[in-house]
């Protein structure tokens, strides 16, 4: 796969890590992840085009189990699958996912109904997407935060094994390097170079945040201690706040949470401990007191493109879109006045590095 806003996205990174998180997904059945005007880039080969009628179509969107009122990635989806139905009259079919064990009942479903295009939110749904789409062959399907070029989708030497497959996938390490830089200028501020990250379970989607967000802070102030913690849940909020819990007890003076439903506990401790919160995949600024920014990935954005794409005729399986900071996929969140103008213009200088191609930001830990 070729690189997000100057490489950062390697497909090296997928193809040697994705094997081994895929089999820690399978073994966690209990757990789940937690239109826009210039144009997702393109990745991989030429993929296969779809042609269409043009007539409005149905599309399925299939939560992960973090359910589609995690105020943050499968809400975001969802609200990318209600545009599409207001702007391009398509006939809209959410599907929650209360557990691991629907990922398979509610993909078959969305076949039943005759829905065209079927999305599925995430990571943790690919082995169940690979076997409904290699049963499925001429339907469309398309997945959130996996590229095509890794396996199930893939073959080992990552060409793509589906042609009715597109993934969706996001330089979250862009967004998490800006949200670094202003963690770690406000830890220094507070007197103590600690920061903190709290993620859900230690798989791709999730680590790709921390490495920028732990590059941009220590490239910002040197010296900044970065602690890392995983909940294993994406849901259970009380269990990232005993994680959160823990780091403040080490003295983060900032948290990053990267755990969807689970992360508000992470917010919710920083809000106790009178320190900073930042939040994940929506803009989370009210949802806790003391949000300092958010890491914004625009998955409404990725559903709505593969949805406006089908419309058109011009799905393109086997190959992925790839969303980053150049193209407004990524961005961060409203930022709380408590931050000084040039921690601001500093990240800002991040921002305009890593567009440019002079920053490379790590995409694993």
């Amino acid at each position: 796969m070729s690189g997000i806003g100057g490489g950062v996205v390697r497909r090296t990174y997928w193809l040697s890590l994705l094997g081994a998180a895929l089999a820690l997904v399978l073994a966690l059945v209990a757990a789940g992840c937690g239109g826009n005007s210039k144009k997702a880039e393109k990745a991989g080969g030429g993929g296969k085009t779809t042609t269409s009628s043009g007539n409005p179509i149905t599309a399925a969107l299939v939560s992960d189990v973090g359910h589609f009122n995690d105020k943050s990635f499968n809400e975001s989806q969802l609200n990318g699958l209600n545009k599409a139905k207001t702007d391009l009259n398509i006939t809209a079919i959410p599907l929650q996912s209360n557990s691991a064990s629907d990922y398979l009942p509610n993909l078959t479903s969305a076949i039943r109904r005759k829905a065209d295009l079927i999305i599925s939110a995430g990571f943790l749904l690919a082995p169940a997407t690979a076997t409904v789409a290699k049963k499925y062959p001429n339907k469309h399907f398309a997945i959130t935060d996996y590229p095509v070029e890794a396996a199930p989708f893939a073959d080992k030497s990552g060409n793509p094994l589906f042609q009715n497959v597109e993934g969706l996938t996001y330089a979250a390490n862009e967004s998490g390097c800006l949200v670094g830089v202003l963690a770690a200028k406000m830890a220094e501020k507070m007197g103590k170079k600690i920061i903190g990250a709290v993620g859900g379970i230690k798989i791709p989607p999730v680590d790709i945040w921390i490495a920028g967000y732990r590059y941009c802070a220590q490239k910002a102030v040197p010296g900044t201690k970065v602690l890392i913690n995983y909940s294993q849940d994406f849901v259970a909020a009380d269990k990232c706040k005993t994680q959160a819990q823990n780091l403040i007890g080490q003295g983060a003076q900032v948290l990053f949470q990267v755990a969807g439903l689970c992360g508000l506990g992470t917010l919710k401790a920083a809000d106790d401990a009178g320190i900073w919160g930042i939040g994940v995949d929506q803009d989370q600024y009210n949802d806790a007191k003391r949000v300092l920014t958010s890491g914004v990935k625009r998955v409404d954005i990725g559903v709505y493109d593969a949805i406006k794409q089908v419309q058109d005729g011009k799905f393109k399986g086997g190959s992925d879109l790839l969303f980053n900071l150049k193209n407004d996929g990524m961005s961060v969140g409203k930022i709380n006045p408590a931050v000084p103008q040039s921690f601001i213009d500093e990240m800002n200088k991040y921002k305009r590095q890593i567009i440019s191609g002079r920053l490379k930001v790590p995409s694993a830990l």
